[in-house]
């Protein structure tokens, strides 16, 4: 580490302690604190910490997401809706080419007025290890330059005093922890790099120093990655996912009182709710856990899989007052062919299959799907234990090639990306669903986009 980058952390742990201080003296509470080096001091007050961030603020637009959105036909009926900003690589902290960079968009948020800003901390070495199309440009060892030249910047950026009014939200690695229990050891759906991201363990210190040294600046909210429904919602996965996520939070000195919550659902695509069956349905006395779709899974949405799971991370060892944030930017399922009810009782299947609004032919695909539309609009507060419903995916940017692309960001080809697969155990061997001639992870996809627009639920 470079003697400029050692003073600029103790400059940076001086002055939150500073502002501990002064806090603190005006009933401010005290919070574990990253002091720069490594340890903690016990004295960072979190007066301007409320429980929900988006309760009574007013989000912040991205515009260079919207102008894109506007410029399409028909989307200037969203484009004034909040949506994640996506730090998916080092460059993107300075803004990589003519792109906002992290200061541009805090910036801009204090110009619009704006109360809650939401970042997507996007970099572990290794990403994603079960998912060519977001891999990223760190290699699995990589965790000393995720440290100092990813999340380190971040953080001094981020302590400015000049953005102390604003809250930051902070939606951290999505698609990472839950690999390491889906996708290691002797399952079907392991893969090497996976089983290498578990050995060497730079998931849990990643996930741990972002938390630490994030949730070391009073006015940011860190929400982990908590998959979805489709992914971690069995037996085998609903527990053992929460213990990683503790362990996580708990590691490279870190507390649970760096997590202020959880976000499901994000990049994917599984409905909100459910309407025309539950989980304790029976046909024919048999339980909906047993037909082709559910397959056994505790839920059957994305609603009650938060509020389920919410309940198993207090009981891991979190916060009683955690909140759950649920992406809905692409699981509205309207259109034409969603269904009015229930499916035919001839069945278990006949009976989901005819009812459900998920059309997707598997829940384990996820990439640019056929059919998905916009789903709920962000809202604060919609549900119990549910702090927002969200748009941290900015609906239009694609999930992954349809084939193969090069491109200076360390993203793959992913063949669950390409229309013409068959499928793998992770997606029991169906096909992709994936729509044709999309362009690489994150960059504009009119005909996603249009999509989205056509099938909204509710429609626009």
């Amino acid at each position: 580490m470079s003697r400029t980058h050692t003073r600029h952390r103790r400059s940076r742990a001086l002055f939150l302690a500073a502002l501990a201080t002064v806090l603190a003296t005006t009933g401010g509470t005290a919070l574990a604190v990253s002091d720069g080096a490594g340890g903690t001091t016990q004295s960072r007050a979190a007066a301007a910490r409320v429980d929900n961030p988006y309760a009574g603020a007013k989000p912040y637009v991205n515009p260079e997401w919207s102008a894109k959105a506007a410029a399409e036909p028909g989307g200037s009926a969203v484009a004034d809706q909040p949506t994640g900003v996506w730090l998916d690589r080092i460059a993107a902290i300075e803004g990589a080419g003519d792109s906002m960079g992290l200061r541009d968009h805090l910036d801009e948020a204090v110009e619009q007025g704006a109360g809650v800003i939401q970042l997507v901390i996007y970099n572990l070495p290794g990403r994603d290890c079960a998912a060519l199309a977001s891999n990223g440009e760190l290699g699995p060892t990589a965790i000393g330059r995720y440290q100092t030249e990813y999340i380190d910047p971040i953080a001094a950026i981020l302590a400015d005093p000049k953005y102390a009014n604003l809250r930051v939200v902070t939606t951290v690695e999505i698609d990472s922890l839950p690999n390491l229990v889906t996708n290691t050891g002797s399952r079907p759906t392991a893969t090497p790099e996976c089983d290498v991201m578990k050995a060497n363990g730079n998931y849990v210190k990643g996930v741990g120093y972002a938390l630490r040294e994030l949730g070391a600046v009073p006015n940011v909210y860190n929400y982990v990655d908590a998959g979805h429904h489709g992914w971690i919602g069995w037996e085998d996965n609903f527990a053992a996912s929460a213990q990683v996520m503790y362990e996580a939070a708990t590691t490279e000195g870190g507390s649970v009182d760096n997590v202020h919550g959880f976000v499901t659902n994000t990049a994917n695509y599984s409905a909100l709710k459910e309407n025309n069956f539950t989980i304790n349905d029976t046909v024919g006395g048999r339980s909906v856990r047993e037909s082709r779709w559910v397959d056994w899974n505790r839920s059957v949405d994305e609603l009650s899989f938060a509020q389920s799971f919410r309940d198993q991370l207090v009981s891991t060892g979190f916060r009683s007052g955690i909140g759950m944030l649920i992406d809905t930017s692409r699981n509205g399922w309207g259109g034409s062919e969603r269904p009015a009810g229930p499916g035919p009782t001839t069945d278990v299947n006949t009976y989901v299959e005819g009812g459900r609004y998920d059309r997707r032919l598997h829940m384990g695909n996820w990439c640019n799907q056929a059919g998905a539309g916009l789903g709920e609009r962000p809202t604060a507060s919609p549900e119990a234990g549910i702090d927002a419903y969200v748009w941290i995916k900015p609906p239009g940017e694609s999930d992954g090639a349809s084939k193969t692309f090069p491109n200076d960001e360390g993203k793959g080809f992913d063949r669950m990306c390409d229309p013409t697969y068959e499928g793998n155990p992770r997606n029991g061997f169906n096909p992709s669903g994936a729509l044709p001639d999309a362009p690489i992870s994150g960059k504009w996809f009119s005909a996603q986009f249009q999509e989205l627009l056509k099938n909204a639920h509710p429609a626009l």
